[in-house]
């Protein structure tokens, strides 16, 4: 399971810096749908300069014009790059295919889609699920994603969203993503270094207790 450090709502200098504190204790780094819209692709790029060795996904949603979104994202060096479930089948199967072309991956934002549109979308075996809460609904109703809902097909890979902390992580143990996005729990805390080591030592341990059930 890796952690995954969702960077929102910041100047890419101050996300730099968020990260940087955090950076022993995250796996992966997402450059923000709020970072990319208001300062571009080139958010990606420094943000992978700044931290080479670090999985860097670009949450840029793609909806439409997925060659040419997910070629830019790549581009600018991202690893993965995100498309909404909802989008036409064409646009999904663009975005694998370009994320194949770059030897990268795709992430598919399973917000507000059906079981039928699920149901389609699991036959990308090669892509990462995102089962999301969203901002909004965090915002204005409280929701918390405390549950994520998954196929039963075990070659599939979940990352988990919205409003995760210390106090909700808990409910995902049993689940096991292979991918916890976590922003405010981490970016807001007075100490981004402490907060991010808390995340990682429950999660080192839920990996350790897993590997021991595989092997017996």
């Amino acid at each position: 399971m890796n952690i995954q450090l969702a960077l929102d709502r910041f100047s890419v200098e101050e996300a730099i810096r968020i990260a940087k504190n955090a950076e022993d204790f995250v796996d992966w780094i997402e450059v923000g749908t709020s970072l990319i819209k208001e300062y571009g692709v080139e958010s990606v790029r420094k943000i992978k300069n700044a931290f080479p060795n670090k999985v860097i996904v670009a949450d840029c949603k793609t909806i439409d014009n997925a060659y040419y979104e997910f070629d830019m994202c790549f581009q600018a060096g991202a690893d993965i790059a995100t498309v909404m479930g909802v989008s036409p089948a064409a646009t999904i199967k663009a975005c694998i295919e370009t994320a194949n072309t770059f030897n990268k991956k795709v992430m598919i934002d399973l917000l507000n889609t059906t079981e039928e549109q699920k149901k389609e979308l699991f036959q990308y075996k090669e892509a990462i699920f995102c089962d999301h809460v969203s901002k909004d609904e965090q915002e204005m109703t409280g929701k918390k994603n405390i549950l994520t809902k998954q196929a039963d097909d075990p070659l599939l890979q979940f990352a988990v969203a919205g409003g995760i902390s210390l106090d909700t992580i808990e409910h995902f143990k049993d689940r096991m993503p292979s991918v916890v996005i976590i922003g405010s729990a981490i970016t807001k805390a007075v100490d981004q270094r402490i907060a991010a080591e808390q995340f990682k030592k429950i999660i080192l341990q839920w990996n350790e207790e897993n590997q021991y059930e595989n092997n017996r």
